[in-house]
C-alpha cells in the first residue's frame, strides 16, 4: 500500500529508518484537483499536521494513523531530537531563536515520506523553503485552536519550549504573529475548540475526504429538481467557478449548492467569538467555496484584501447597540455607504480568479441604487491586467436613485466601467438583463463577433449572496463577545427588503447554526414582499411601482425569493418553474398551504410608509443623537411593530444616511435645501451626529461632482446596442 516507509502503525522512528528516508527521497507529483487513489483516502500523499503549540497535533496525528492503518511521523519527536540527538527544547536553548529556526528547517528538508501523517512542530511554518518541500507531497491541514484554549493548554502544561517566547514577549504575541503563516501554507482548515482529540481527528478525516471529493461540491438550478434535470444539467456539472462566472443558469433559473450549505458546531462557531471580522469571513467562506476552485491561502488573500484598508472602521460590521433591546449592524463602513460593499470589494477578485484567461468579459448590472457605485468602485480596484480583460456596464432608473446615488455611480464610472440610465424602473432594468443573458442568438454573437462572454454582478449571482452571510454570523457573534447573550441565546432580524438577497443570506446564516429566531422583513409601500408573507399570494395585478425615500427596496420582483422558495419546496424545480412562470404571464401566484406554513415559520413581515419613515428618523436622532437613514428607518418601524421583546433584535443598517441627504434634512425639519449634493453633505455634518459623514461618499462628490453619462429608453434593442459598443470600444 506504501511505496516508501513500511512501518508499523504508530511506532516511532528510528535512526536507521530516518537515514533510509533523507538518502531515498520520492518524486512528488503535481497536486491536481482529485489528490487521492480511489482506492485509499491516503494514497501516497502525506497528511499533514499544522498548528500551534498546544494545539493537540501530536495525539491527533496517532488517532488519525490508526484509523487509516498507516504511518505516523512527529517530526518533534521522531525527526528532530532524533537527527540533533537532543531535546527540541534544549537545541532552542543552545542555538538561540533565529538558528533554531534554520535549523529546523533544514531538518525538514531532507526530509521524505510517502502515505503518512505527518505532526509538524508549531514553528515549521515559519521556514518557508522547508514547507515548500515538505507540502509537496501531502495536504496541509491547519488545526484551527482558539488563542484562548492553546494559553490555557499551555499553561497548564507548563511548556518552556516555545520559540519566539522571550522576555518583554507574551506568549499570545507569539501565537498572533504566527498565524500568518499558517494561514498561508494550508490546504484546509479544521475547527477544534474544546474538541477532543478523537473528534479533532474524525474532523480531520471528514475535511480530507471532502477536499478528495470536488466534484460533489455542485450547483443546480432552482428551475431544475433532482428527478427532473434538463439535458444541460445531466451533461455538465457546475462548480463554484462556473457559478460565479455564468450568474443565471440556462432555465432562467438561479444556482443553488445542490447538496445545501455547510453546517457549524456551536462549538465551532463559539471558537470565532474572538475572531475579528476578516477572520470570521476567512473560515465561513472556506466552507462555503471548494479549495479546488479558490485555493484556502488565496481566498485568505482575497478576504483580506477586501476587508482590510477599503473599510473606515477596524471592526468592518460593527454592531452598536440603539435602545431597549434593539441593536444596528452597521453595514454602510465600506467605500460606497452602503452593505452590497460587503460582497462588491470581494466578488471582483473571486470573478477575475475564475474566469479563463482565454476570453474577455462583460459584467451587466441593474441597481435600485447602491448596487452600482459598489460594483464600479469594486472593479476599479482589480489590477490593471485584470481590468483589461474585464468591462462593466450598470444599468439604473434614471429617475428612480438618490440624487447623491446618481452623483455617486456617475462618479465611479472608470476607463473599464460605464453607468447608463434606464428611462423606467428597477425592475425593467433587472427583467432586461436576465433577458439578455437568457438571449442565446444575442450571446453567441458577442462570443463569435467579439470574444466577449457575459456575466452578472446582481445579487442573483451566488458570489454576491455568499458574503452576505458572514456579517449577519458575525453581528451574532459580537453580541456574544460583547457579554449581551450568551451562545445559543436567539436573537430577531429585522430587515430592510427589496430582492430578498439580505434576508436570504441571514436564513442561509441560520441555517449554518446561528440561533436567529425570527426574520422579519421591513418593507415601504412597495409591500408586495409583506403582503405574500402574510397571505401566501404574490400579487403583481394592477401594482405600480412608487417611489419612496427608500428607493433601495422600491422592488416588486423579489428575484432571491426564488431561491427561499426553491429551498422550502424541498427543492421541487418543477414547482418553482411553475410558480415564476405564472408569474411572469400571469402576473400572480399563490403558495400551497403546506408551503405558507413553513414559510411563515420563518419569516414575518411589515411595511412603513413614507412618513412613519421620516418620524422614526426624526424621534431616534432626538433621543441619541443618531441618525438613521431612511431604509434603516423602515426597519426600526417594523421591528417596533412585529417585536415581542423576548430577546435581542438586530436590525440591518444598510446604508449611510448620507446617501438619502434630501430625506434626512426633511425628517430633521431643515425648511430650505440646496440641491447641491455636497452642500446638503456639509450641512449635515454640522450637526455632529452619530455616525458621522461618510468619508469615502463626500470624497467622491468634492472629486467628481456630476459628471456625464448615458441615457437610454426602456428598450430591450437599445440596451443591446449600448453594450455592443461598450464591448466594442472596450476590448477591439
Amino acid at each position: 500500500m506504501f511505496h516508501v516507509l513500511q512501518y508499523q502503525p504508530l511506532r516511532l522512528i528510528t535512526q536507521n529508518s530516518l537515514s533510509s528516508m533523507f538518502s531515498r527521497p520520492v518524486a512528488f507529483a503535481q497536486i491536481g484537483k482529485s489528490w487521492f487513489s480511489s482506492n485509499s483516502l491516503l494514497g501516497k500523499k502525506n497528511i499533514i499536521l499544522m498548528g500551534p503549540p498546544g494545539a493537540g497535533k501530536t495525539t491527533t496525528g496517532r488517532i488519525v494513523g490508526q484509523k487509516l492503518d498507516c504511518p505516523v511521523i512527529d517530526i518533534d519527536d521522531d525527526v528532530l531530537e532524533t537527527t540533533w540527538n537532543m531535546s527540541v527544547s534544549e537545541k532552542l536553548q543552545d542555538v538561540g531563536y533565529e538558528e533554531f529556526l534554520e535549523e529546523e528547517g533544514k531538518a525538514l528538508l531532507k526530509f521524505s515520506a510517502s502515505g503518512s501523517v505527518i505532526s509538524l512542530s508549531g514553528s515549521n511554518p515559519m521556514h518557508a523553503a522547508g514547507m515548500q518541500h515538505i507540502k509537496k507531497n501531502g495536504i496541509v491541514v491547519y488545526l484551527d485552536v482558539p488563542t484562548t484554549v492553546i494559553m490555557s493548554r499551555l499553561k497548564s502544561k507548563q511548556m518552556d519550549r516555545i520559540v519566539g517566547l522571550s522576555p518583554g514577549v507574551s506568549l499570545k504575541d507569539v501565537l498572533q504573529f504566527r498565524k500568518q503563516f499558517y494561514k498561508k501554507w494550508f490546504d484546509i482548515r479544521v475547527l477544534c475548540g474544546g474538541d477532543v482529540a478523537e473528534v479533532i481527528a474524525e474532523k480531520v478525516l471528514d475535511a480530507v475526504k471532502r477536499y478528495q471529493e470536488s466534484e460533489l461540491e455542485t450547483f443546480i438550478s432552482t428551475r431544475s429538481s433532482r428527478s427532473g434535470r434538463s439535458t444541460e444539467e445531466d451533461s455538465n456539472k457546475f462548480y463554484f467557478s462556473d457559478v460565479v462566472i455564468q450568474g443565471l443558469a440556462l432555465d432562467g433559473g438561479l444556482f443553488v449548492p445542490e447538496r445545501g450549505l455547510p453546517k457549524f458546531t456551536a462549538e465551532e462557531w463559539q471558537g470565532l467569538i474572538e475572531a475579528t471580522y476578516v477572520e470570521r469571513a476567512q473560515v465561513i467562506l472556506e466552507r462555503c467555496i471548494h479549495p479546488a476552485d479558490i485555493p484556502a491561502s488565496r481566498l485568505a488573500q482575497i478576504v483580506e484584501t477586501a476587508y482590510g484598508e477599503n473599510f473606515s472602521c477596524s471592526k468592518v460590521a460593527p454592531v452598536r447597540h440603539l435602545a431597549g433591546n434593539q441593536f444596528l449592524l452597521e453595514l454602510f463602513h465600506g467605500p460606497t455607504a452602503s452593505f452590497k460593499d460587503f460582497a462588491l470589494q470581494l466578488m471582483p477578485h473571486l470573478f477575475a480568479y475564475c474566469i479563463p484567461r482565454s476570453c474577455n468579459y462583460l459584467i451587466l448590472v441593474a441597481t435600485s441604487g447602491d448596487t452600482g457605485s459598489a460594483v464600479l468602485d469594486g472593479f476599479s480596484r482589480l489590477h490593471d491586467t485584470d481590468k483589461q480583460r474585464i468591462a462593466l456596464m450598470n444599468f439604473f432608473p434614471e429617475d428612480g436613485v438618490s440624487p447623491i446615488q446618481k452623483s455617486q455611480m456617475i462618479g465611479c464610472q472608470k476607463e473599464n466601467a460605464w453607468s447608463v440610465g434606464v428611462k423606467s424602473d428597477f425592475d425593467f432594468c433587472q427583467t432586461a438583463i436576465k433577458q439578455i443573458f437568457t438571449n442565446s442568438d444575442f450571446t453567441g454573437f458577442l462570443t463569435v463577433e467579439y470574444g466577449t462572454a457575459l456575466a452578472a454582478a446582481n445579487s442573483i449571482n451566488w458570489a454576491r449572496l455568499l458574503p452576505q452571510i458572514v456579517y449577519h454570523a458575525s453581528a451574532y457573534l459580537d453580541l456574544v463577545h460583547q457579554g449581551i447573550i450568551s451562545f445559543g441565546s436567539p436573537v430577531d432580524i429585522c430587515i430592510p427588503t427589496g430582492n430578498f438577497g439580505n434576508m436570504l443570506a441571514a436564513f442561509y446564516a441560520k441555517m449554518m447554526g446561528i440561533p436567529i429566531r425570527k426574520c422579519i422583513c421591513a418593507s415601504n409601500e412597495n409591500n408586495v414582499l409583506t403582503e405574500f408573507i402574510r397571505t401566501g399570494v404574490y400579487d403583481l395585478r394592477g401594482r405600480k411601482l412608487i417611489s419612496s425615500f427608500s428607493p433601495a427596496v422600491d422592488i416588486l420582483k423579489s428575484s432571491n425569493l426564488e431561491r427561499y422558495l426553491h429551498l422550502i419546496a424541498n427543492e421541487d424545480g418543477q414547482l418553482v418553474t411553475q410558480l415564476f412562470n405564472q408569474l411572469e404571464n400571469r402576473g400572480h401566484f399563490q403558495l400551497q398551504k403546506d408551503l405558507l406554513g413553513k414559510l411563515q415559520q420563518d419569516l414575518v413581515a411589515g411595511w412603513c410608509s413614507d412618513e412613519d419613515c421620516l418620524a422614526a428618523i426624526h424621534s431616534v436622532y432626538s433621543t441619541t443623537g443618531y441618525i438613521l437613514d431612511t431604509h434603516t428607518a423602515v426597519a426600526k418601524v417594523v421591528a417596533d411593530r412585529l417585536q415581542d421583546r423576548t430577546c435581542p433584535i438586530i436590525i440591518s443598517s444598510t446604508a449611510h444616511y448620507s446617501k438619502f441627504a434630501p430625506a434626512i434634512l426633511r425628517a430633521l425639519r431643515i425648511a430650505e435645501i440646496n440641491q447641491n449634493p455636497l452642500s446638503q453633505l456639509h450641512l449635515l455634518s454640522s450637526y455632529s451626529a452619530l455616525p458621522p459623514i461618510h468619508w469615502g461618499l463626500l470624497e467622491t462628490l468634492k472629486k467628481t461632482g456630476n459628471g456625464d453619462h448615458q441615457v437610454c429608453a426602456a428598450d430591450m434593442s437599445v440596451l443591446m446596442s449600448h453594450i455592443e459598443t461598450l464591448i466594442q470600444n472596450h476590448f477591439m
